[in-house]
Formats: C-alpha cells, structure tokens, sequence
C-alpha cells in the first residue's frame, strides 16, 4: 500500500479536497490513497492576518491554491513572480534549493509540495527579521 499516511490526534482537522474532515475522540491513523489529492492540516494553515511577511504570505498564496480557493493558473503565475522576488534577497544556498524545490513543484501543479517547501523558509526569514530589528 501507498500513499499519504495521516496521523490524526482527538478531534484534529484536516482538508482534504476542500472537505473540512474531523477525527473523532480517539487518535487514528488515515492512508489517502489517491496520489493528486490536496490535502492540508488545519493546524498547520497559515491564517490571513499571519500572513505579514513576504514568506508567509507567499505560503498563503500556495496554501489558497491547495485548498481550492483561489484559481490554481492564476495563482501559479503569482507565485512564479513571488518566488523569483524571493529568491533576489535569500541567496544562500539552502534558501536556493528550498525556491528551486518549490518552482519545480509550481510548475507541475503540485501546490502541497510546493507549500511545504516554501515553510521551509518562514525559520529564515523570521532569524532576518529578528536580526534587523537588533
């Protein structure tokens, strides 16, 4: 058997296919066997007014086209320019291979693995803030 397989703790939420999905009062474990579905943990969305630094609000741009609300050909041109502004100013290679990853998946329509690897970059971003502020 392949596939995603969720870990899912009492009453966690998930997103799957624009279903909101809520486990019951014990933990279970859930194997999603189609390979295409769109699939995001509520606990690990990132909300609207998270979305403050250009990172995050990148993500929040990947996460509206993973979730089905926002149009994924009119987002994927977005996030392509978003991505190239991006990687102007984190030219580490780390950062590279992180935007590298998340162009590669952009392009086959992949949005989830593009998302994840776009959080990748938020620990980053948020040491260049900090530092900027001291």
């Amino acid at each position: 058997m392949s596939g995603l397989v969720l870990k899912l703790g009492p009453k966690e939420r998930v997103l799957i296919n624009g279903a909101v999905i809520e486990n019951g009062d014990k933990r279970s474990r859930m194997s999603i066997l189609s390979p295409n579905a769109n699939i995001l943990r509520l606990r690990d969305a990132i909300h609207p007014e998270e979305a403050v630094t250009p990172v995050r609000r990148v993500c929040y741009a990947a996460q509206l086209a993973l979730t089905g609300d926002a149009d994924p050909a009119d987002t994927r041109h977005q996030l392509l320019r978003r991505i190239e502004e991006l990687s102007h100013i984190l030219t580490d290679p780390d950062s590279r291979t992180l935007l590298a990853t998340a162009t590669d998946a952009l392009l086959q329509d992949r949005f989830y693995q593009c998302l994840k690897a776009l959080r990748g970059l938020i620990p980053r971003e948020d040491r260049l803030l900090a530092a900027g502020r001291s």
